[in-house]
């Protein structure tokens, strides 16, 4: 490894996978700019790369590690750093990698900066991370930045690799959660995403509540708009929709990862309800939170396609639900088989043609039911805080309920939020 000398150092960063990476690569690129290194595109030369992998799938697997090998073939004399959930889950395969200086895996991420400053022989003011959590947050937009309050999942659903590659459930005191928020105010942004691996399971490495969290968050002042990223359907009591509902800053927006409209099929992964229990409290929030002249909710819903066992009639179930229940969005996956998982040994895999034909009958049931709602909405009123980029003369932004407005370009309105009739 050769590293340029007397001038100052370029970190280049690339980000795959969840907004939760997004989140964390932000708040390492703060760290190593607070350490006078200059942060340039990763199509720049740069004396270092800092890879944050995803693994969620094998074709996450697979771009992570052909994304070091080709910044490795741009730049054979830059440090690559590699971190995230490939990292670890394939640590000694990516370890072997021409190129790669150094590999963090789920516990060592409050590291990532101290260890990389040391290892390159650079001066280093920061302490040792030791943190069994790290805390992070997004910077660099203008209107939106997501909050990381909570990683790790204890759930071990029979399809996932997540509890193996980001660990146990563990979160970020309410304190440092709200600290992080202020920061985020100070820089003028206005809305603020909540995320974790399992959001709603806040609390159990510090003994405080989610709802305690929400409520604390709901006080920062200068943020106007707060989302719940992702959470689990089992985990959004009544007590917290009744408190949304109550007139707070969080939004008529829901993310709830159902993964089967099958019982059998949710049964047999180790989801932890069913059917009935996802329609119930999607109608209990929609019973608690719309009215007359008042937005509908919005609700996205994770669903994967092709789980083993997923036999042509229970597909055809599974996609009779969500007609019925009738998201606004789904968000569809064709089962990945992880090796190390019950699921990846079980009977009944299904072959990756029919998986394809099931995406694209789930996405174009998406489709359609993202029209009805936005049609379901017309006449409603609602805010839209709108975004500073300009696309060719229009400026966009979403409303509470997450539809998508374009207006003619005004920068007057950028970070603003406007007052619309959908």
């Amino acid at each position: 490894m050769r590293m340029g000398t007397g001038q100052r150092k370029k970190i280049a960063f690339l980000t795959l996978g969840c907004k939760l990476n997004y989140a964390e690569t932000s708040t390492y690129q703060r760290g190593f700019a607070e350490a006078g290194l200059q942060i340039v595109p990763w199509n720049e030369q740069a004396d270092i790369y800092l890879i944050n992998t995803c693994s969620v799938t094998s074709v996450s697997d697979a771009k992570s590690r052909n994304l070091i090998r080709k910044v490795h073939r741009v730049n054979p004399c830059a440090a690559v750093i590699v971190t995230g959930c490939s990292a670890e889950l394939r640590r000694k395969e990516i370890e072997t990698i021409p190129g790669v200086t150094r590999v963090f895996g789920c516990k060592e991420k409050s590291a990532v900066v101290p260890d990389t400053l040391r290892l390159l022989g650079l001066d280093c003011a920061f302490p040792d991370g030791t943190e069994e959590i790290f805390a992070a947050w997004s910077s660099g937009e203008r209107t939106r930045s997501f909050l990381k309050v909570q990683d790790g999942c204890d759930n071990m659903c029979s399809y996932c690799t997540v509890p193996y590659a980001r660990g146990a459930s563990r979160n970020i005191p309410i304190s440092a959660c709200v600290e992080n928020a202020v920061k985020i105010a100070s820089m003028g942004v206005k809305e603020v995403v909540l995320t974790g691996v399992n959001t709603g399971d806040f609390g159990k490495s510090t003994g405080e509540s989610f709802l305690d969290l929400l409520k604390a968050l709901n006080e920062v002042e200068g943020i106007e708009r707060w989302r719940i990223s992702s959470i689990e359907p089992n985990l959004l009591s009544d007590e917290i929709v009744d408190w949304i509902a109550s007139g707070t800053k969080f939004q008529p927006h829901f993310h709830i990862p159902l993964q089967s409209g099958s019982d059998v099929l949710l049964e047999k992964m180790g989801r932890r309800y069913d059917t009935a229990a996802f329609a119930a409290r999607m109608q209990y929030i929609r019973n608690t939170m719309e009215g007359p002249g008042r937005p509908k909710v919005f609700f996205g819903i994770d669903v994967m396609a092709g789980l083993p066992g997923e036999s042509e009639e229970l597909f055809r179930t599974a996609y009779a639900f969500l007609e019925r229940v009738a998201p606004a969005f789904i968000h569809v996956f064709p089962y990945s088989r992880r090796p190390g998982t019950p699921a990846a040994d079980m009977p009944g895999q299904v072959s990756e043609g029919v998986k394809k034909e099931r995406v694209a009958a789930l996405e174009a049931l998406s489709a359609r039911l993202h029209s009805e709602f936005i049609e379901a909405n017309r006449g409603i009123r609602e805010t839209v805080l709108f975004e500073s980029t300009e696309r060719n003369g229009l400026m966009e932004g979403y409303t509470g309920n997450y539809i998508r407005i374009s207006r003619p370009w005004d920068k007057e309105l950028c970070g603003k939020l406007v007052e619309v009739i959908l």
